[in-house]
């Protein structure tokens, strides 16, 4: 199939809203498929590239500028064999290699390719093509259950392989998958709920969890031989050669564990998120990071146990599972209620602790790997904080020609100006992007780019979850899952929040009137 047709998919996706017309379309586009092209069809259609990262960063990738081809030609067995080849090039020369690669691709596709491929490549490919309507159009263009394909993608977790499979051997290809160790699968996730009182009214009694700020891992365990994987699914078992020493200890032949790592304070306290991920970076083989940033497991669910698949069993059944093979001191804290106060006592306990806040668990629920489901529901206090709007940025996709993104900034008391903390596009309903659009426009004092930057004029109330030490930014912190509550009409910019409040939020001083 020739790139330009999936392309044109890729763009009648993000042109819509509604969920019947991308899986639809979607559909079309994978039914017309050869089953040779239909990962690399669905990982594109995904956002994802099959190589992985080929070492090409943003700077090279937009900032090749090549004339485009006037008529479309490339083929997607062409253009994957090209990133295969970008992908291995290595050694002296290798990054003019990769250009020069990169530049006969380019000088191939039409422009509107080379914009897709751009943003395919740098990971910015944001279409509207989640998992779920990808498993939809799945199912649809090879003509199977849907179930069966959430299924097995759930078991294999990679949907292109489960794709395959459908489109050569239909249902009955997609029953052939099974749980296997050391072959790692979707992790089940979780949607949000505002307090401990909601998620009780939803799920009834049910397990609370403390909820870790920590890094999502997967323990496979045949024997001596154990595997460590990430929520996604990259094998990172020699950056944690402590958790494999522990699995080697547990009472259990085989065995898959899912649960959080973290880096702990000598207090016992945990260590902010980036801290912890620092022994998932680059310098895997420094013994020095290893021993002073050791890593601590936190376990809250068992899969697989000495042959037995229990995934299908009751939440409360595997958690008793869990204690009887995982020493108190490796699983996280944990218990059943059914009334409110104890849920706000022990969510109160958490947050104490220093941790994000509760989990909520349906004690009947199964283990849905590769599901946001309502039988796990999340409970974190949200910050909000009153921050200026500093630039915006054009959008791209459904938010074409509308003014999007924006850069927030907190107030500096010391100077009058006012200290970036990050950007968000999240929280913005239709009516605020045309809102935005028009307002910002005319404070516009320029552009760079697609940025626009405005007179620090408008206050916003920023709900998010935490923040972070980052280098990005002068003031040496950035918000993490910042979100758009409201615009403030009811103050200026000479009331929003300073940036001493957030060096205080960060540091986890209690600031009166933080709304919480």
């Amino acid at each position: 199939m020739e790139l330009a047709r999936l392309v044109e998919t890729s763009a009648a996706v993000t042109a819509t809203r509604a969920r019947s017309a991308k899986t639809a379309a979607l559909a079309d586009l994978l039914g017309a498929l050869t089953p040779e092209e239909v990962p690399v069809g669905v990982r594109y259609l995904s956002g994802d590239l099959p190589q992985g990262r080929i070492g090409l960063g943003y700077a090279a990738v937009f900032g090749a500028h090549v004339e485009p081809a006037a008529d479309a030609s490339l083929t997607l067995a062409e253009v994957d064999a090209r990133l295969t080849e970008i992908g291995q090039a290595e050694g002296a020369g290798s990054n003019r290699r990769r250009a020069e690669l990169l530049g006969n691709l380019f000088a191939r596709a039409t422009a509107a390719e080379q914009a897709f491929l751009k943003r395919l490549i740098v990971g910015e490919l944001r279409q509207g093509a989640l998992e779920g309507i990808m498993l939809d159009a799945v199912a649809r263009a090879f003509h199977v259950p849907p179930e069966l394909v959430r299924r097995a993608t759930m078991l294999a977790g990679d949907l292109a392989a489960v794709a395959t499979a459908a489109a050569r051997g239909g249902a009955a290809a997609l029953g052939a998958f099974r749980l296997e160790l050391l072959r790692p699968l979707a992790p089940m996730l979780a949607q949000s709920a505002a307090g401990p009182g909601e998620a009780l009214e939803s799920l009834g009694s049910a397990i609370l969890e403390y909820k870790l700020d920590g890094a999502r891992v997967q323990l496979h365990k045949l024997d001596d031989e154990v595997r460590l994987y990430t929520r996604n699914l990259h094998d990172v078992t020699s950056r944690a050669p402590e958790l494999v020493t522990i699995a080697r200890a547990l009472p259990a032949r085989s065995l898959i564990l899912d649960g959080e790592v973290l880096s702990l304070k000598p207090d016992g306290r945990p260590q902010p998120f980036q801290v912890t991920m620092r022994r998932f970076g680059k310098k895997l083989e420094d013994a020095n990071v290893r021993a002073a940033l050791p890593l601590t497991p936190f376990f809250f669910d068992v899969l697989h146990v000495d042959g037995s698949d229990v995934l299908d069993r009751p939440a409360l059944e595997r958690a008793e599972t869990l204690a009887r093979i995982v020493p108190e001191s490796s699983r996280i804290p944990s218990t059943v209620v059914s009334e409110p106060e104890e849920a706000e006592r022990f969510f109160a306990a958490a947050l104490e602790a220093g941790h994000e806040g509760l989990m909520a668990k349906a004690k009947a629920a199964p283990y849905e790997a590769g599901r946001r489901g309502a039988a796990w529901l999340k409970l974190k206090p949200a910050h909000t904080l009153d921050l200026v709007v500093l630039a915006v940025e054009w959008g791209s996709g459904r938010r074409q020609g509308y003014l999007s993104n924006i850069h927030l900034g907190a107030r500096d008391p010391a100077n009058g100006g006012f200290v970036m903390l990050g950007k968000t596009f999240k929280g913005m309903t239709d009516a605020m992007l045309v809102w935005q659009t028009e307002t910002f426009g005319k404070l516009s004092l320029g552009q760079e780019g697609n940025v626009v930057h405005v007179k620090p004029e408008i206050v916003a109330e920023i709900a998010f979850d935490s923040l972070q030490a980052s280098t990005q930014y002068p003031g040496g912190l950035a918000l993490r899952f910042a979100r758009v509550k409201r615009y403030r009409s009811d103050k200026a910019a000479s009331e929003a929040d300073t940036i001493d409040t957030v060096r205080a939020v960060a540091a986890g001083e209690r600031v009166p009137g933080l709304k919480r």
